[in-house]
């Protein structure tokens, strides 16, 4: 958000808990992503796989999207209901997407998505940035030095969560 706002845009988030992200301009509920939805240029889906994030970008969600809107998944291909965004983006009812991540990777070569000129597929790399290998390298020094410690570790998944 911060990058953004020089250029004029607002962000809009959406959280099942904890405090808002800093710098967006308002958070939504879970239960308003169509609201959320509706009011965005850019949806930016970085959502985990879970039971309850299974097809939780459903088809109510996807038709509420502005016809200039552009979708981006680099969360999880299964958190998106992809017949509903297909139809969505062969319609031209969306402006277009650009996905990381697919329901069923690797992406067979039947799926529509692969013949949808206003889509642009990524091979599940959004995350392979040099920031990111380098903010890696020092999280990992830095867990192995706590471990060794005794201390708690950053950035521990909750398996009951699911991430």
């Amino acid at each position: 958000q911060r990058r953004a706002t020089p250029f004029g845009m607002r962000g809009g988030g959406l959280r099942r808990s904890g405090p808002p992200a800093e710098g967006v301009a308002r958070m939504y509920g879970a239960d308003e992503l169509p609201a959320l939805m509706a009011e965005s240029d850019y949806v930016v889906a970085c959502l985990p796989y879970t039971d309850a994030t299974d097809g939780y970008i459903d088809a109510k969600a996807i038709s509420a999207m502005r016809s200039n809107a552009v979708f981006v998944n680099v969360g999880r291909g299964k958190t998106v209901d992809e017949a509903a965004l297909v139809e969505a983006l062969r319609e031209k009812r969306i402006r277009g997407a650009a996905l990381d991540v697919v329901r069923e990777e690797p992406m067979p070569s039947n799926n529509e998505l692969w013949e949808l000129p206003n889509v642009i597929i990524t091979p599940h790399c959004a995350d392979s940035t040099a920031v990111m290998a380098k903010e890696s390298i020092e999280l990992f020094v830095e867990n192995a030095g706590r471990f060794v410690e005794g201390r708690e570790l950053l950035n521990t998944v909750d398996p009951a969560a699911g991430y």
